[in-house]
C-alpha cells in the first residue's frame, strides 16, 4: 500500500509551475494521467538541474502511483498548476519521490514514485553519498520497501494489441514511463480516482505488446511475459488484492 506522506517541514523541496496545454488534456478537457506522469518526471529533472546534482548513474522509475485528493477535481485545460516535489524516503538502492499538484493553492493530486539508480550497463547501484547529502533531511530517515506488485496475469483478462510509436522511446532507449501511462487512459474510466503502475522490465521499441485488462487491473505483455502491471479505481472504492515481489 502506498503511503502518500505529507510535505516535510524541513529539507529540500522544489517547486515548479505548469499550464495544462492542448496536448495535455483529453476530449473531456481534463488533464490526462500520462500528462501527470510527464509533469512529475519533468519537475524531478528540473530539481536535479537546479541543485546541480552530477552523477554517472541513471535513475529509472519502477513504480508510480497517483491519486485525486478527496473532494478535488481533475485539473482542466488552461489551468495553472503548482508542483512541489521532495524525497520522501530511501532504501539501500532506491528512493521515493513525492510530488504534489495544486491549483490555486489547493492540493488536487498526490503522486509517489519509486526510483532506482542504474549504471551504464543497466545494473542497479546503491544510492551515492551525494544523494543523501542533498535529500536525506526531507526524507527524515523514513525507510521504504523496494517491493513491487506481482506481475501475475489474470486468466480471465481481455487482451488486444498495444502499438508502440517511435516517439515513445526516450534517451535511455526504452519506452518512456509517461508514454506507458497512456495505457491507463485506454482502460480507465473518466471518473478515475487513483492509479498505480509498476515496471517489471523495460519495453523496447521493437516489442510486440499486448494490453490485457480485468476489472481494475491491467498488464502490458511481451512474448507471454508481463513487462508492466497496474491497477486503477474501477469504481468499487477499494484496491484489488495483490502479492509483492522484490526489484531485480
Amino acid at each position: 500500500m502506498i503511503d502518500f506522506v505529507p510535505e516535510p517541514a524541513a529539507g529540500r523541496r522544489f517547486t515548479s509551475r505548469r499550464v495544462v496545454h492542448l496536448g495535455d488534456a483529453g476530449i473531456d478537457r481534463n488533464l490526462r494521467v500520462d500528462s501527470v506522469a510527464r509533469f512529475i518526471q519533468d519537475v524531478a529533472n528540473d530539481d536535479w538541474l537546479d541543485v546541480g546534482f552530477v552523477s554517472d548513474l541513471t535513475y529509472v522509475v519502477r513504480r508510480t502511483s497517483m491519486r485525486l485528493v478527496d473532494g478535488a477535481c481533475w485539473p482542466t485545460f488552461g489551468q495553472h498548476l503548482t508542483l512541489t516535489t521532495w524525497c520522501s524516503g530511501t532504501g539501500p538502492a532506491w528512493a521515493e519521490r513525492r510530488t504534489d499538484l495544486a491549483v490555486d493553492g489547493r492540493l488536487v493530486i498526490e503522486t509517489a514514485g519509486l526510483w532506482v539508480p542504474i549504471d551504464q550497463t543497466g545494473q542497479p547501484r546503491r544510492l551515492p553519498a551525494a544523494f543523501y547529502e542533498i535529500y536525506a533531511e526531507a526524507a527524515g530517515g523514513r525507510r521504504i520497501s523496494g517491493r513491487v506488485i506481482s506481475p501475475d496475469l489474470s486468466p480471465t483478462a481481455r487482451s488486444s494489441g498495444w502499438a508502440l510509436r517511435r516517439a515513445d522511446i526516450d534517451v535511455v532507449g526504452h519506452v518512456n514511463n509517461a508514454a506507458v501511462w497512456c495505457a491507463v487512459s485506454e482502460v480507465a474510466t473518466p471518473s478515475l480516482r487513483w492509479a498505480s503502475l509498476v515496471h517489471h522490465g523495460s519495453l523496447e521499441g521493437d516489442d510486440e505488446v499486448s494490453l490485457s485488462v480485468d476489472g481494475g487491473r491491467f498488464w502490458l505483455v511481451v512474448d507471454g511475459a508481463v513487462r508492466v502491471s497496474g491497477e486503477f479505481d474501477a469504481g468499487e472504492g477499494s484496491r484489488p488484492a495483490r502479492r509483492e515481489d522484490t526489484p531485480e
